[in-house]
């Protein structure tokens, strides 16, 4: 009996969730007018170049190696990295930071006005003054992830750009 019900419900809410528009993280589909893409930097080996470049890879863009009259730019803005003081020892050495990773970047596309984007992520990082060399490989592995994370917040802007233009 259970189950005669329980079929129905699922069947009303997954036709609820796909006619909102409701996808799953990591599966934003991108226009047309994203399958060619340049992509532009001051610094064309920065690591958030590499780290995007990589997702949209995944998405099955084409990079183009120089800009088209169809094809979007992406510029990427050297990236930022700012520590603010969070706490201290009782000896004054600092104890705690917080990290700020900004991100500025244009999309160019034909026909339309440049836009400019920006943004910031933030992470804690706790240093410690005797453990030198482990929280410089901590502090590495939290950069990278921030440029991920930075690269797929990128990918849902240029999601949005996509559904706005319908």
């Amino acid at each position: 009996m259970k189950r005669q019900t329980l079929f129905p419900v699922l069947v009303l809410l997954s036709l609820t969730l796909s006619s909102c528009g409701f996808t799953l993280r990591g599966t934003v589909p991108l226009g047309n007018q994203f399958r060619e893409i340049h992509l532009s930097a001051q610094n064309e080996h920065a690591p958030l170049v590499r780290a995007l470049q990589n997702r949209l890879e995944r998405y099955s863009v084409t990079l183009l190696p120089q800009p088209t009259s169809s094809a979007t730019v992406i510029y990427l803005y050297p990236e930022t990295l700012e520590r603010e003081l969070l706490s201290l020892f009782r000896t004054g050495q600092v104890a705690e930071y917080e990290l700020i990773y900004q991100v500025r970047y244009e999309v160019r596309q034909p026909g339309l006005e440049p836009q400019l984007f920006s943004f910031d992520l933030s992470r804690e990082y706790q240093d410690d003054p005797n453990a030198v060399l482990a929280k410089s490989r901590e502090l590495n592995l939290i950069l990278d992830e921030l440029r991920q994370l930075a690269s797929e917040r990128i990918i849902r802007q240029l999601s949005r750009l996509n559904t706005q233009e319908l």
